[in-house]
């Protein structure tokens, strides 16, 4: 459940961001904000859902989720393929996302 919530979380934070982004980078209108601000928010909600002791730990887990799904919004989106480095680097942080969930920790 926990990746469903870290997946739900980053298509909210990249589609709020994106908003702000075509708004002040692409010339959209001001009402992109709107929605924007709601993804935000749902965002905010989500990484809340988020089986873990510490807000911390929760939100260093699911930096690398946002790097992959960044990486596929770049590629879906916005028509940009991805090249070695970024997958490399995207492959990088998951593995630190699995090492911070799924660590052993003592009481």
């Amino acid at each position: 459940m926990t990746a469903l919530i870290y997946i739900g979380a980053a298509l909210a934070e990249i589609s709020g961001c994106f908003a702000f982004w075509a708004w002040l980078r692409m010339a959209k209108s001001p009402l992109w904000l709107g929605p924007g601000v709601v993804s935000l928010i749902l965002f905010a909600w989500l990484l809340t859902r988020v089986d873990s002791d510490a807000a911390g730990r929760a939100y260093a887990a699911y930096g690398g989720i946002y790097i992959c799904a960044s990486l596929a919004w770049l590629w879906t989106v916005e028509g940009v393929r991805p090249d070695r480095w970024d997958v490399g680097g995207a492959a990088l942080c998951l593995i630190g996302t699995c090492i911070i969930l799924l660590g052993p920790r003592t009481a």
